[in-house]
């Protein structure tokens, strides 16, 4: 019976591609799972399976046409006939004789606006037994890390993606088999297997790339090479069958050559110097930096900043806090400096309220928050990011810094949570932490401020009495919008706040 292929949803929002390779041929003999074209949307290149064995009878489109999604892409002679099919279905499998089933894992929504994550690191492996909620994987989006529970006890059965693959929200991430659901599994194997959907038969595939003369690569590994101009087939890859992964690409690039790695010369032709110079490597911008590159850039082409400087006494804020510090450590509050930043902040945003504002696109509106919002940039290992501690204005000091610690120490892992990411009114950036003195930060839109703190110096002041003395002093600066804030209402309010940190009992005295 001759049947056509159907190609299925590729992509969220993808309705056509370009066949960029078809890996078989009319009259050629193929078997369910088999590759048989690679296909390039606006997203990523895909390479497509077959649902069924049979033979090749008619390909609909040329290398280098436009393929539409849902429509035939090429036609073939079935190996069984279908009352065949029909009379296996019924036959329960294994799995179901024996009270198990067999499940894919759909990867669910991970962020607001997300369709796909790189698979950083598998936490299991094919054939582990898995407990409900149990870390599986750690995925990279454009935002964070994430960790992906187990939803159900298992056992591992297969993962449909490798390490440095590119998952698909909403596809199938890994089969597991699920004890005790032998009546879900008899129903599904009851139906036919003409009438099963094509489109779900491919999405639970895994979107590798696999023999017929071509490069083993993942499709990261191939957007990689196509962004650096790199001929896979001339890369020698390191993995298993010669898979090739992303440091091969780059060792390709920077002139480590396949014929250098398969057939050193011999010691005696070797060259004098080990190393060579002038070399060089290419690394696509993705992830969090991708994401922090674009907020920037739309940031500073938007936004007309100006930086105000000031210096700020700690002397006393210090002390306070050295006298503290032990006192709440023994009840498990981590009390640094930062919690006394962010209440003094947040005091002075009562009586300067346009900080804590946003413009609309045109500015032509502001829109004033009641809650203070207050943002914390961390140099995490997955690129910056900006978590921020909600509603200042009604937590205490010992609240905020333990809110912090927490959130601070989940960013550096990469692991803050989306909901924690958004919804910041304005950000403190503590440059000092590494050493910097003075910056000039970009405001992360939409907000309409953000200061940068400098690292704290022992420098000599003069005192009242007109002697010199030691006194530990910060330099902050801020950078404002021009377009709603004026230097005269920055200064203003960095005044108030100082005065707050410089005097903490005044602080104190503020508090409700």
């Amino acid at each position: 019976m001759k049947k056509d292929f159907i190609l299925p949803d590729i992509g969220e929002g993808i309705v056509e591609c370009e066949v960029v390779e078809w890996l078989i041929k009319e009259g050629d003999t193929i078997k369910e799972d088999q590759p048989v074209c690679d296909v390039m949307t606006d997203k990523a290149l895909v390479q497509i399976p077959a649902v069924y064995d049979g033979v090749v009878t008619r390909l609909y489109y040329q290398k280098g046409d436009i393929a539409k999604v849902h429509a035939p892409l090429f036609e073939m002679e079935l190996a069984s006939t279908a009352p065949a099919a029909a009379a296996v279905a019924p036959q329960p499998t294994p799995a179901a004789a024996s009270g198990t089933v067999l499940e894919d894992f759909i990867l669910p929504d991970i962020g607001e606006g997300i369709v796909e994550c790189e698979i950083v690191e598998w936490l299991v492996k094919e054939g582990d037994v898995l407990a409900e909620d149990q870390p599986v994987c750690d995925v990279m989006t454009d935002k964070a890390l994430v960790q992906i529970p187990a939803k159900h006890a298992g056992k591992v059965v297969k993962l449909h993606y490798a390490k440095g693959d590119i998952a698909k929200v909403h596809s199938p991430l890994f089969q597991q088999q699920i004890e005790g659901a032998a009546g879900t599994a008899a129903s599904a194997v009851s139906a036919p297997a003409a009438v099963c959907p094509l489109a779900a038969k491919t999405a639970a595939a895994p979107v590798v790339f696999v023999g017929s003369g071509k490069a083993v690569a993942s499709p990261a590994v191939r957007r990689l090479a196509r962004e650096l101009g790199v001929d896979l087939t001339k890369v020698q890859g390191s993995g298993d069958k010669g898979r090739v992964y992303k440091q091969d690409v780059q060792a390709f690039t920077s002139g480590a050559s396949p014929e250098v790695k398969a057939a050193p010369a011999p010691a005696a032709a070797a060259p004098a110097t080990s190393t060579g110079t002038g070399g060089s490597r290419k690394e696509p911008i993705k992830g969090v930096k991708a994401a922090m590159a674009r907020q920037m850039m739309e940031s500073v082409s938007t936004i007309p900043h100006f930086t105000y400087c000031e210096e700020i006494d700690l002397t006393d804020l210090i002390a306070l806090r050295l006298q503290l510090k032990d006192q709440y450590a023994k009840q498990g509050v981590k009390l640094t400096m930062m919690p006394f930043f962010m209440k003094a902040m947040s005091l002075a945003l009562q009586q300067f309220p346009i900080l804590n504002s946003q413009v609309n696109a045109d500015c032509t509106e502001l829109t004033y928050f009641d809650d203070h919002n207050i943002g914390i940039a961390v140099d995490s290992k997955v690129g910056l990011l900006v978590p921020n501690i909600r509603g200042c204005q009604e937590k205490s000091i010992l609240q905020i810094a333990t809110e912090l610690t927490k959130l601070t120490e989940a960013a550096r892992e990469g692991r803050v949570s989306p909901a924690d990411l958004k919804g910041g009114t304005i950000t403190i950036s503590n440059i000092g932490a590494i050493g910097g003195t003075v910056a000039t930060p970009i405001i992360n839109k939409p907000e309409v401020a953000i200061v940068a703190l400098g690292k704290t110096q022992q420098l000599p002041r003069f005192n009242a009495n007109g002697e010199v003395e030691a006194r530990s002093l910060m330099q902050i600066s801020w950078s404002g919008d021009h377009r709603v804030i004026d230097g005269g209402t920055i200064a203003r309010f960095t005044n108030l706040w100082k005065s707050y940190l410089e005097q903490p009992a005044s602080m104190l005295l503020s508090l409700r």
